[in-house]
């Protein structure tokens, strides 16, 4: 059966060379779309995720990472004091101005951590170390937006909102859902960029001690301290994903064309593999004349469908893949993971023997008497 199969699939290559392609056309799409979207996602949380804290305070009502208020800094010592919590640190989260070296001017997203902690730090470092940062005027930014910041070398001196700042490192690959390039510094320098008094932080980090729950330690928080909001950071990550995700619209469209990218696969695969078996017709009603059964003929038409889809599928991930990695070095991330391609494995063998079937019931009707007629 296996043989019957691939003989007819090979039998007329440019047909196979078609359904193998609407395949590989269609898995590649939706990859990408549905690639942009997790890419997108994590984006929006990427502060948070690697901020090493196990909650995250803040003032009441505040509904996303880069719209923090004010908190100040008598709540560092009320928090401190909450059974469980081990460290605190203020962080700092806001839009900065950040001038050129040509004279133009360029948003930025500010990130100020405390010098010596050890959360709110910067990742990925390719140039430079967090300690250069206790040196005057010191920030670090992310090698992805040099461009567009106007950053040529280490060391280099720019200004933001009329203040002095000196490059000392780079980061690769944080990006911001915003499109603002994070820029990391000292919480006082950030304090003066910001224009915000000395004695006022956006964020309380925490650390708590060995063994406690961070969803219960985040609830004592919240019950002690007056006026905020304590979340832990996995809570505090998907909130802000679901805002920029969904409550601003931005993700809805981007989760649309994910969805328009699987219906067009959907209808292309269903297309192509309809066609690679009615073009078969007398093939299939010879075998009936010989005695085959309908069970017999199913099989076929399956087996056909799934080495379509396998082999599809493995060069369109292979295509996937290679765009994927390549969008790495860019602004706009395309990240597929591992549950990513093992969902859209089963998507594409799903399309391709749901097309069969479909096909299967012009097959099941075919006279026997067909292929003796002219």
């Amino acid at each position: 059966m296996r043989s019957l199969a691939l003989r007819n699939l090979l039998h007329d290559r440019i047909r196979f060379v078609v359904t193998l392609t609407g395949i590989v056309f269609s898995v590649v799409l939706s990859a990408i779309q549905l690639g942009l979207f997790v890419g997108f996602t994590r984006a929006t949380s990427d502060v948070i995720r690697h901020s090493g804290a196990d909650v995250w305070v803040m003032s009441r009502g505040v509904g996303n990472l880069e719209n923090g208020v004010e908190i100040p800094e008598v709540r560092a010592y009320q928090v401190q004091a909450v059974d469980g919590v081990a460290t605190v640190q203020s962080h700092l989260v806001a839009f900065g101005n950040w001038k050129r070296p040509d004279g133009a001017q360029e948003g930025c997203l500010l990130i100020g951590l405390e010098l010596g902690g050890v959360m709110g730090q910067p990742w990925n470092l390719v140039a430079g170390s967090i300690a250069d940062l206790a040196r005057p005027d010191a920030v670090i930014v992310d090698e992805l937006y040099r461009d567009k910041l106007g950053v040529t070398h280490l060391g280099q001196v720019l200004e933001i909102r009329g203040h002095r700042v000196r490059v000392v490192g780079f980061t690769r690959g944080i990006r911001t859902f915003t499109t603002a390039p994070p820029v990391f510094t000292s919480v006082e320098r950030a304090q003066d960029y910001a224009g915000l008094r000395s004695d006022q932080a956006m964020y309380l980090l925490v650390k708590g001690t060995p063994g406690v729950d961070p969803e219960a330690l985040a609830a004592r928080i919240e019950a002690t301290v007056p006026d905020v909001t304590a979340l832990s950071t996995a809570a505090w990550s998907q909130k802000q994903q679901d805002y920029w995700m969904f409550g601003t619209g931005a993700g809805i469209t981007v989760l649309i064309a994910a969805g328009l990218g699987l219906l067009v696969g959907v209808v292309v695969v269903a297309q192509t593999i309809y066609a690679a078996t009615v073009d078969h017709i007398r093939e299939y009603g010879t075998l009936k004349a010989m005695g085959a059964t309908n069970g017999y003929i199913y099989r076929v038409i399956i087996r056909q469908a799934t080495i379509s889809g396998l082999i599809g599928y493995a060069i369109a991930i292979a295509i996937a893949t290679v765009v994927s990695r390549g969008s790495l070095a860019g602004t706009t991330a395309i990240i597929i993971p591992a549950p990513l391609a093992v969902g859209l494995f089963a998507l594409t063998m799903g399309m391709c023997i749901g097309a069969s079937m479909v096909s299967i019931n012009k097959v099941t009707r075919i006279d026997p008497a067909m292929v003796f007629k002219g």
